[in-house]
């Protein structure tokens, strides 16, 4: 090898172990709760994967570059109740054409992981993995429903003949990859038939249930639920749906919620359409009962309503006095520890890089509740970026794009595909 050639070799070298990182993402305030990150840091990607997380990371050592000063980095978010299951063509059912393609969802709100909360049942929820689950770029992970055909129709949820405990942990057991829970829902009877059907379950396959009570009723009222019924661990979506009992006669929270918590009980926010009230959330946030996890209940009704996505959620909760810190966690390393995927949710190297970059805003904001509910505050989340194993699958500002006039002068055009051919003179 001649010197002339060797420099060149050299410099080679030095170039391809200059560019360590495919991708940096600079100056943003990083929170990651799980290793208790609250402050300006750089985050580097290689392979899909966190590569670093540092103080200072050195631009020339990564392919690409972005920029996130002012802005707020975080793990990509765990939604742990969506309805996604919008391939049944049965209308107005929640396994139907009031659940959405989660994709169009997702990655615009910073949402990385989806969980079905409940959607299918053991009848068909390998039709919903099939159209669905396995189709989807957002990654999608799913509770089955006790009730053999989920939330097919309404009458189907209240047949306990078909609530079959041992059918549903077989299947879990099965798609173990992908079940993380089990579901009841909806349920308008007297009794608690399927609240006990869904434990049992959940005994059998070693998974948590999420409970949404359904009608209330005098018969089986709610505070027996989260102090007698559920195990530790196990989920009471919807904490904040009107007919919860949530204060005595002082304005002060019942002394049983903290109870139910104390003893592992979670309490799932779970908006959605007709499920959180401001008079319930405003007063515990401002007393410290904050939730445990942070989830939408987005469906094809919620989404135009008060709901409208998790940003729209976590932003809300914001101006009732939630810590942003707090908020974050409760949206990202808290579900994806109450679904038992700690490789999820946060940043730390070697993990999936999934990432959300946020501009919170400030400026006057409205938010309602389902119902009438209006609260207007200061603070509005909004998502600028989201990248899902490293890949950017959302760029709501152009964060990751190239000035078109750095760009060759021919760019856009597929070498060996297209021909610009240019007209006569």
């Amino acid at each position: 090898m001649t010197a002339r050639a060797g420099i060149l070799f050299a410099l080679c070298l030095v170039s391809a172990f200059g560019q360590q990182y495919d991708l940096l993402i600079q100056g943003g305030h990083v929170i990651d709760p799980k290793n208790e990150i609250d402050d300006v840091r750089d985050v580097a990607i290689k392979g899909g994967k966190i590569a670093a997380v540092a103080a200072s990371i050195d631009p020339s050592s990564a392919k690409k570059t972005i920029d996130a000063k002012g802005l707020y980095v975080t793990p990509g978010l765990v939604d742990m109740h969506v309805h996604v299951f919008y391939t049944t063509n049965v209308p107005a059912a929640w396994a139907g054409d009031y659940s959405v393609a989660p994709d169009g969802f997702s990655f615009r709100s910073g949402t990385t992981t989806m969980v079905d909360a409940g959607s299918s049942g053991y009848r068909n929820f390998e039709q919903f993995n099939g159209t669905v689950i396995t189709r989807a770029k957002t990654r999608i992970l799913a509770m089955i429903n006790i009730s053999g055909y989920g939330m097919l129709t309404n009458t189907m949820e209240q047949n306990t003949a078909d609530m079959l405990p041992e059918r549903v942990a077989a299947l879990a057991r099965k798609y173990k990859d992908v079940v993380v829970g089990i579901k009841t829902a909806h349920y308008e009877g007297p009794d608690w038939t399927p609240v006990d059907r869904a434990i049992e379950a959940g005994n059998l396959s070693g998974l948590p249930v999420m409970v949404d009570f359904g009608t209330f009723r005098v018969e089986r009222p709610y505070w027996r639920l989260v102090s007698e019924k559920l195990r530790p661990g196990d989920v009471s979506t919807h904490m904040f749906r009107p007919n919860v009992p949530w204060l005595d006669d002082n304005g002060k929270v019942l002394d049983y919620l903290r109870r139910a918590r104390a003893r592992g009980v979670k309490f799932d926010v779970g908006h959605g359409n007709g499920s959180f009230t401001m008079r319930n959330a405003v007063p515990a946030i401002a007393q410290g009962f904050y939730p445990d996890t942070i989830s939408s209940d987005l469906h094809g009704l919620s989404m135009n309503r008060g709901l409208m996505d998790l940003p729209t959620l976590i932003s809300k909760l914001l101006i009732m006095g939630l810590p942003l810190k707090e908020a974050i966690k409760e949206a990202t390393w808290n579900p994806a520890r109450q679904i038992r995927h700690e490789e999820l949710g946060h940043l730390t190297p070697g993990a999936v890089a999934d990432v959300a970059v946020w501009n919170l805003m400030e400026g006057r904001f409205g938010y309602r509740d389902s119902f009438d509910g209006s609260l207007f505050g200061n603070k509005r989340l909004i998502c600028e970026l989201t990248l899902k194993d490293g890949e950017v699958q959302w760029d709501g500002n152009a964060l990751s794009g190239t000035d078109y006039r750095k760009l060759p002068k021919n760019y856009g055009i597929r070498p060996g595909a297209d021909a610009m051919v240019m007209p006569p003179k």
